[in-house]
């Protein structure tokens, strides 16, 4: 039993919006007592948080799906806790939950923002903490609707994804392999690649890092492409549209290589591809999604259970290297999915 009146609960707050890649003065370090929850409040103990490529985003000024972290706010990220004091009915001490917790070793939800936070128990028995985080969690998520919702697949038919080795990659190529599709990846590094081919079973893997994408897009997509999945944007999503097929889908669910620029982020210069293969390019927002998650868990849990689906975490420990950690989603360093051990 957690002892709140003794308890301190070590913060991690956006000091600065970033230019460019964040840099340490970009975050400040704080502590506060934890307080306990008043009726209808529940307050949850950190274990894991997921690092994802969308926060680089969320510490920007501006109008976008969600709006920015305020300057001097906990920063905000998904993640799995225990509950370690609950006023609230449907909650109760020891449970295991899911909600957007920040990055900071306790969270208090008061009653009003207890949907908000996306808070739910979760159960441990479909897949581990940090498959909750993974296949279970926000990427899975974004990649079970972008794909079956966006990308429409259809048995035989040729998908393309970027980013192929980490989260929503992941999930992405191994979904559409058990909806009957050739999938290939492309993905940064020999390692990563092989592993997409031989643990992930995906039909060919094109390194980015070591040859030319579109000629590895003529070797591997001979007769078109029919899906693409971006998670990156800018010059490979340029060359993916040089090869589409008509009645393409492009789901654009990221641009990881735009986030960090200090100059205006482009546009695709082949967007007229679009037409000419009356093809359509259209984004997914994860949270539109957020009352059919149990839909989207339970199918895949079942992949997970028989073997069909794998899930591959890359776990950092302690909340102080969150700085350092969250750069490893923009120089490829992660090797799946991100996600910090708390506690």
């Amino acid at each position: 039993m957690t002892d709140l009146a003794t308890t301190i609960n070590h913060q991690i707050r956006l000091a600065a919006r970033p230019v460019g890649l964040p840099k340490d003065s970009d975050w400040s370090f704080t502590e506060e007592p934890v307080a306990a929850p008043a009726d209808g409040g529940v307050l949850v103990r950190t274990t894991h948080l997921s690092l994802d490529p969308a926060m680089r985003g969320w510490m920007n000024e501006g109008k976008s799906y969600i709006p920015p972290v305020g300057i001097g706010e906990v920063m905000r990220a998904g993640g799995i806790g225990e509950v370690v004091a609950s006023r609230h009915a449907a909650f109760a001490v020891g449970d295991t939950v899911s909600a957007g917790l920040g990055v900071q070793e306790y969270c208090l939800i008061p009653a009003d923002q207890i949907k908000r936070s996306g808070l739910v128990k979760i159960d441990i028995r479909l897949g581990s903490p940090t498959q909750w985080l993974n296949v279970l969690g926000m990427p899975g998520m974004t990649g079970y609707f972008g794909l079956m919702d966006v990308g429409q697949p259809k048995a035989g038919e040729t998908l393309v994804v970027s980013g192929a080795a980490g989260a929503v990659g992941q999930t992405v190529g191994q979904l559409a392999k058990i909806k009957g599709c050739r999938v290939v990846g492309i993905a940064g590094g020999p390692d990563k690649c092989r592993w997409v081919v031989e643990e992930l079973g995906f039909d060919a893997c094109i390194d980015y890092k070591a040859g030319s994408v579109r000629d590895g897009l003529k070797q591997h997509c001979p007769d078109g492409i029919d899906i693409y999945f971006d998670n990156v944007g800018g010059e490979i999503l340029d060359t993916v549209l040089t090869r589409i097929n008509r009645k393409a889908r492009i789901v654009i669910c990221g641009a990881i290589s735009q986030y960090n620029n200090t100059t205006p982020v482009q546009g695709p210069k082949n967007y007229l591809s679009l037409l000419v293969n009356r093809a359509r390019m259209e984004g997914i927002v994860v949270f539109d999604y957020a009352d059919r998650y149990p839909q989207a868990i339970a199918e895949m849990a079942g992949y997970l259970k028989d073997g069909r689906m794998k899930s591959k975490e890359d776990v950092v420990d302690g909340l102080a290297n969150f700085p350092a950690t969250l750069l490893k989603l923009f120089n490829g360093q992660n090797f799946g999915k991100l996600v910090l051990r708390v506690g």
